[in-house]
């Protein structure tokens, strides 16, 4: 009889059950690759359930674990967790030690598991100012506690049944985790997700992946803490991959070519990086080598899918398929059938010209709240559409409101945020999430989505950047009259500004500088630039790197209302500032 999934906990039962993998999970530990079977997987769960039972675990206590990179303890200690009825509070290992306190506290955790030294000095330098009753190791550590303390208190089978029972007493609309997302104008939200939210997410998502179930492998690199990976890896449960975790970012190639995964998943900003690495080779190439690279990058980059460019562009691919871009393929493995983007917007350059490399990355659209899959594109039965988020899931509803924002319905909604009725009553109206996203869906069923109902942005990182912020530092400078902070989807922020022009004549003069007066050549001055450079550094410092401007340009125009900049408010019309200065984006992000 097979098993029903209604609970997280139910995957590693239907995966012994359906494929019984011989490598469930594999992580490297001092240079080699240890696997455990799914039957180790399942048996070491109980252990840590057993253990947490025998440490006092109540149904809704909060336990957090912490990791730096993704390992086979972390989904051991999940599934041990949640069937005592407990909740799992991942955290992000690179915050601040001042807001793991506030997620600690906040969540009211009581027991914290941690990867290494690293995240344990930060827990240990705050850990008085919280109500944790123990931390517990992933690596071992001298002189601290190990989750092999956990284990090993589990050992004894005795109390297998009050496990049994706590999970018989578990249901789908219970709460399974607090997952708290980045702070941006404040303190992190704890977004309130069920068995449910996750289980139906996964279910419905499963019917949009086309895989060898039970054969493949995937490689796992994106950080577990976020919803889109641990979908990602319930949903690889299912489907009985493989789990691979790579061992950092930049050895994500060399483990791919040591795994030959089938499917891995990341956020476009590593996309970018993957394609300019292959671009700086094929600048390096010489002669008639060279001109093939880039006639098959130009040709990729004019891809669409199912043949609508005809015949000879398709005859023209294959030859390029075999010529360049199965040396791509060779660079991640070369068995590589699926890549899934999400988290930020994906450029359509990378989504055309992976698929015509043969190695399609099919872009999704989601947020935490909707634990996060709303669409995705699937390249079977014309589902893939280049500069979409696919079709929206099984099961799930949105309908755009008036003023274009998407708004979500179904059983992947969250529950709310955490100790905040008023925030969760501001975005959950009448059953739907209101997503801050603006949409429209095309006469097919795909979702486009074409901003943002408020100002903050995502860089292609899955960052979050939040301009005014930005822009109000800035604007202190005597420097700068104008700023646009710049960036939605790419891999950095960066700027317009519109100098000074008054003030920076008196400062020429008083400097004896060798610059024209004119707003153009004060624009296209070095020695302003680089002074207003000093400003963007000093603004810079009071922000997170993923925050930071990178670059920008100046341009010579006074913004204004009636040059159509400025609102009669004297507010930015940031997509007409855009279009005026698409040059300069182009200049910022394209050269």
């Amino acid at each position: 009889m097979s098993i029903e999934i209604t609970r997280l906990f139910d995957f590693p039962y239907y995966q012994l059950e359906t494929y019984n993998l011989e490598k469930a999970f594999t992580t490297k530990y001092n240079g080699e690759w240890s696997s455990i079977t799914t039957k180790e997987y399942i048996d070491k769960a109980n252990q840590i359930s057993r253990g947490l039972l025998r440490l006092g675990i109540k149904p809704n206590d909060k336990i957090a674990v912490i990791s730096t990179t993704n390992r086979t303890e972390w989904n051991i200690c999940d599934i041990g967790v949640l069937q005592t009825g407990a909740q799992n509070v991942p955290i992000y290992p690179t915050i601040s030690k001042e807001d793991y306190e506030y997620v600690l506290n906040h969540s009211e955790s009581i027991y914290c598991f941690v990867s290494d030294v690293d995240v344990l000095e930060k827990v240990n330098q705050i850990k008085e100012n919280t109500s944790l009753k123990g931390v517990f190791t992933f690596d071992d550590i001298a002189n601290e506690k190990s989750w092999n303390e956990i284990l090993e208190l589990g050992k004894d089978k005795s109390n297998q049944e009050e496990v049994e029972a706590r999970k018989e007493a578990v249901q789908p609309d219970d709460l399974a985790t607090l997952i708290y997302t980045s702070g941006t104008t404040g303190r992190p939200k704890g977004v309130m997700l069920s068995h449910k939210n996750i289980v139906s997410n996964v279910l419905s998502s499963f019917k949009r992946v086309p895989l060898d179930y039970g054969n493949s492998k995937g490689l796992s690199f994106l950080p577990v803490c976020h919803i889109f990976e641990r979908m990602i890896l319930y949903l690889y449960q299912y489907c009985g991959v493989s789990i691979y975790f790579a061992e950092s970012l930049e050895k994500l190639t060399e483990n791919a070519q040591e795994i030959k995964p089938q499917v891995m998943t990341a956020v476009p900003r590593l996309y970018e990086k993957i394609y300019d690495k292959i671009i700086l080779k094929g600048e390096e190439l010489k002669g008639i080598k060279k001109g093939i690279f880039f006639w098959a990058v130009r040709l990729g980059l004019r891809y669409e899918p199912y043949g609508a460019n005809g015949w000879w562009y398709e005859k023209q691919l294959g030859l390029a398929r075999k010529l360049i871009f199965s040396k791509w393929q060779a660079a991640l493995g070369g068995e590589l059938k699926l890549m899934v983007s999400g988290s930020a917007a994906l450029q359509p350059r990378l989504t055309r010209i992976f698929a015509a490399a043969d190695m399609p990355i099919m872009e999704g659209y989601g947020l935490t709240e909707t634990s996060p899959v709303t669409s995705v594109n699937d390249e079977r039965n014309g589902g893939f559409k280049v500069g979409t988020v696919g079709k929206v899931i099984e099961g799930v509803e949105i309908k755009i409101a008036e003023t274009g924002e998407i708004l979500i319905k179904g059983p992947n909604v969250m529950l709310g945020y955490y100790k905040d009725p008023e925030k969760t009553a501001a975005v959950i109206k009448d059953g739907y999430f209101y997503s801050g996203d603006k949409g429209e869906v095309d006469i097919n069923g795909f979702l486009k989505i074409t901003g943002r109902t408020k100002e903050m942005f995502k860089t292609s990182g899955g960052k979050y950047v939040v301009p005014p912020l930005l822009e109000g530092e800035l604007k202190q400078s005597l420097f700068i009259e104008q700023v646009m902070v710049i960036g939605e989807g790419e891999k950095m922020p960066a700027a317009f500004i519109q100098p000074n022009f008054e003030f920076i004549r008196e400062w020429i003069k008083h400097k004896n500088l060798e610059i024209g007066s004119t707003n153009q050549d004060i624009a296209s001055s070095k020695i302003v630039t680089d002074r207003i450079q000093e400003e963007v550094d000093k603004c810079n410092e009071q922000f997170g790197k993923w925050e930071q401007i990178k670059r920008f340009e100046l341009t010579p125009e006074v913004w204004g209302i009636d040059s159509g900049h400025l609102t009669p408010t004297m507010k930015m019309k940031r997509n007409i500032i855009l279009e005026k200065y698409k040059d300069l984006f182009e200049k910022i992000y394209r050269n």
